[in-house]
């Protein structure tokens, strides 16, 4: 199993707010539904791509925090999404950092209260 994770939820408190920041911030659409009762949006999947996908979550059951799992989002650049992120208010908790052949990293508070990270590979070229 080369990929082993498949989803994952992040906890929010306000769905509205949580999808505003995300989708501004990510660039990204997501799709709402409910699911057992929660009200969840997902964020976008590629079937039969690499990686996995996963949706923010509303409910009695999740409980945004910065000290649980973190879960990374891959993006071209680090610097356009830190800006974007900030703007909406976001805290950066761990500024952008070179990690070598990972490329760079960081991490920021979401609208939630969640600690979300950031990874950006480096050009090839």
């Amino acid at each position: 199993m080369a990929n082993p994770v498949f989803h994952f939820e992040i906890p929010v408190t306000d769905m509205d707010r949580a999808v505003r920041f995300y989708e501004a911030v990510l660039g990204v659409t997501l799709t709402r539904r409910t699911v057992d009762g929660y009200e969840m949006a997902f964020f976008p999947r590629a079937d039969g791509a690499p990686g996995a996908s996963g949706a923010l979550a509303k409910g009695d059951v999740y409980v945004p925090s910065k000290t649980g799992a973190l879960v990374y989002f891959d993006v071209a650049d680090i610097d356009p999404v830190l800006a974007r992120a900030t703007a909406l208010g976001a805290k950066v908790l761990y500024p952008k950092t070179d990690i070598g052949e990972g490329g760079f990293v960081a991490e920021v508070e979401d609208s939630e209260g969640n600690r979300l990270a950031l990874n950006a590979l480096k050009d090839p070229g």
